[in-house]
């Protein structure tokens, strides 16, 4: 299944719930698997991102749909990047190198 990262950043109304923030990934989670896409790490970050987030999902637009769920209750907002495995990479190599 693809991967992707989504770099999470609080508004403010995320950040003056940041006490709720636990329970909002439990519910992210929970939505995630509902569409079929697992969560495989969630870490909450200092810098430039509040939260990073790793999740496999079945393909590029059920990845969106979760993370369009996740904003649309308006406590952050993401960055969304495709990431590839080792095994992926390889097969892109190839591709690109014929």
């Amino acid at each position: 299944m693809p991967t992707f990262v989504a770099l999470l950043n609080w508004t403010d109304q995320g950040v003056r719930g940041y006490k709720d923030t636990p329970q909002r990934a439990e519910a992210f989670t929970a939505a995630a698997q509902k569409l079929g896409v697992k969560v495989l790490n969630l870490l909450w970050t200092v810098g430039p991102y509040d939260i990073v987030a790793v999740v496999e999902a079945p393909d590029d637009e059920t990845a969106t749909a979760v993370l369009l769920q996740v904003s649309a209750m308006g406590n952050v907002r993401s960055t969304t990047l495709r990431a590839f495995g080792r095994e992926e990479m390889d097969r892109i190599i190839a591709t690109a190198t014929g």
